[in-house]
């Protein structure tokens, strides 16, 4: 299924603890198929506003070659949720599903309802300064955050070793329904702002508070993980 290497710190490894884990991959595909195995084996039980799910607390994926055309993704995922995922990234309307939150297309470029592009500040600022490490973005707005914050809630870009980096804080991240569509949407974006400045697109570091599975995505998961795993 993957080329990835899995490293637990060897203490908690050893006492069975489901906190802390980095997954090293080379494609956002096989991040994600590895970030469900672990939840699924290593899990365990907490909920969300009452829906039961299965989690692994404070994982990091580091994915050495993100690309938004992910085979593993397109074959695996429900093209529905992708697409739902895309229209969030992409389409100003409000999101029906998310209590009429404004959707992450509108955080990234008009944040607070301001005008405000934050790629294109980004874009300049790592153009003025190829070498800061404080070019971050923020898809929270706290003054109007009331029925939903976001679970992608930072956005860091850099530019180290001729290429951009991105590195990505997530509170929480549902690995059975979205979490490969913001994997591809976030990949989506850094090969935009890569475009922009004219440099390839490194590294995608996505790190997150609450790594989990529903519990009604349970068996459809590990059905996938073991399809993924037979090729």
């Amino acid at each position: 299924m993957s080329i990835s290497a899995l490293k637990r710190d060897t203490a908690a490894a050893a006492s069975g603890s489901s906190r802390g884990a980095t997954i090293a991959a080379e494609t956002i595909g096989e991040a994600w198929l590895d970030v469900a195995a672990l939840i699924l084996d290593k899990g365990t039980p907490s909920d969300w506003e009452g829906l039961p799910l299965t989690e692994i607390e404070l994982v990091t994926l580091d994915v050495a070659s993100p690309d938004p055309d992910d085979a593993l993704i397109t074959k695996h995922a429900d093209a529905d949720w992708l697409a739902w995922m895309r229209a969030n990234f992409t389409e100003h309307a409000r999101v029906a599903a998310l209590g009429h939150a404004r959707s992450y297309a509108s955080r990234i470029f008009d944040y607070g309802g301001t005008g405000r592009d934050q790629v294109d500040w980004v874009i300049k600022k790592l153009t003025r300064d190829p070498v800061t490490s404080n070019v971050t973005i923020t898809m929270l707005e706290p003054l109007t955050d009331v029925s939903y914050v976001p679970c992608v809630s930072l956005l860091d870009f850099w530019l180290r070793g001729g290429r951009v980096d991105l590195v990505a804080y997530c509170h929480s991240i549902d690995f059975g329904k979205k979490g490969y569509g913001n994997l591809v949407q976030l990949a989506d974006l850094q090969h935009h702002i890569a475009e922009r400045l004219s440099v390839p697109e490194g590294r995608l570091t996505m790190i997150v508070k609450s790594a989990h599975i529903y519990e009604t995505e349970i068996d459809l998961m590990a059905d996938i993980v073991k399809a993924a795993a037979k090729g």
